[in-house]
């Protein structure tokens, strides 16, 4: 009897939690997240590999492909909360070593910053802050289930176990866009 009470008691509270959370959110608000993960490779090392774009979908994998337009435009392929989806992302500022941000132009959206910190000569902390809207109630219940948290870390965690798995990066693009 008591089993029985205290999970009914428990679903009442996450129920109300969950509820909250979802009427919080507004028409216009947006989620975000903020996840790091240190990584055993020089700076420059975890930086260039992030510049590899068309490579993401080795370690994000919800991402199914990644074409890189020009220097500043990418075009995305990824299946968000089961769905098939398509959106182009313009790279805002692009600092080698220290900074990517980016933000969607179209479809889904979306934008956000990773940053690299020396935290020694072979240890690089990549930090990921991610500003996105889910769309649909589907997306809005992973969304506050923290399906977008966890998909990050693990991704990030993939990335790092590829990047000291292999100890070099496959390539680099070590050209600078100023913030606009």
């Amino acid at each position: 009897m008591l089993n029985r009470v205290v999970t009914v008691a428990a679903l009442a509270v996450g129920g109300m939690m969950l509820s909250k959370k979802m009427k919080n959110r507004g028409s216009n608000m947006g989620s975000s997240i903020v996840e790091t993960i240190e990584v055993n490779v020089p700076v420059s090392t975890a930086y260039n590999q992030w510049t590899q774009f068309e490579d993401f979908p080795q370690f994000m994998s919800s991402v199914h492909e990644i074409r890189q337009l020009d220097d500043k435009h990418l075009h995305w392929k990824a299946n968000v909360a089961g769905e098939e989806k398509e959106w182009d992302a313009e790279i805002t500022e692009q600092i080698p070593d220290k900074r990517i941000a980016w933000r969607s132009v179209t479809g889904v959206p979306n934008g956000g910053v990773v940053t690299f910190h020396k935290i020694s000569d072979d240890v690089t902390r990549i930090a990921l802050q991610m500003d996105y809207q889910p769309e649909g109630p589907l997306e809005t219940l992973g969304d506050a289930f923290g399906a977008v948290r966890m998909e990050a870390r693990g991704n990030l965690q993939k990335f790092k176990e590829m990047l000291e798995s292999r100890g070099k990066e496959t390539g680099a693009w070590r050209g600078k866009i100023a913030q606009h």
